[in-house]
């Protein structure tokens, strides 16, 4: 049987709308949509480059604690409020995923959480990046 092991980030968002930030089954880590809301500052930057930038800093640990790594990222969907937002953003995750070239969709979308410009989701398979 295949474990399933859920991730807490320890966000009250988690709690509050009942989701983990990420899941691990087997070797596939599913990471939740990720804001880049700064927990430590309890902010979240108006501009979408460094929210993109917190978001890849809040991915990191729950990669971390499911025994992976942003190398291993294989697939991540990018929500965001424009296409401005988009053009501003993409060449950013062309630096962060040059060399891993996961696969990408870019959504846009409106979130009901004020200032968030941009959300990514994630799938990663433990490994395969080394």
């Amino acid at each position: 049987m295949t474990k399933r092991i859920n991730i807490s980030s320890g966000s009250t968002f988690e709690k509050d709308f009942g989701y983990s930030r990420a899941v691990r089954v087997g070797d596939t880590v599913f990471i939740s949509g990720t804001v880049g809301f700064n927990y430590d500052t309890g902010s979240c930057d108006p501009d979408p480059v460094e929210q993109l930038h917190q978001i890849i800093r809040n991915i990191k640990p729950a990669l971390e604690q499911a025994g992976s790594a942003l190398r291993d990222i294989v697939q991540i969907t990018t929500y965001v409020t424009s296409a401005e937002v988009f053009t501003a953003v993409g060449p950013v995750l062309g630096e962060i995923f040059g060399d891993i070239l996961p696969t990408n969709a870019a959504v846009v979308v409106q979130f009901p959480v004020p200032n968030v410009k941009v959300e990514i989701s994630a799938t990663a398979v433990v490994g395969c990046g080394s």
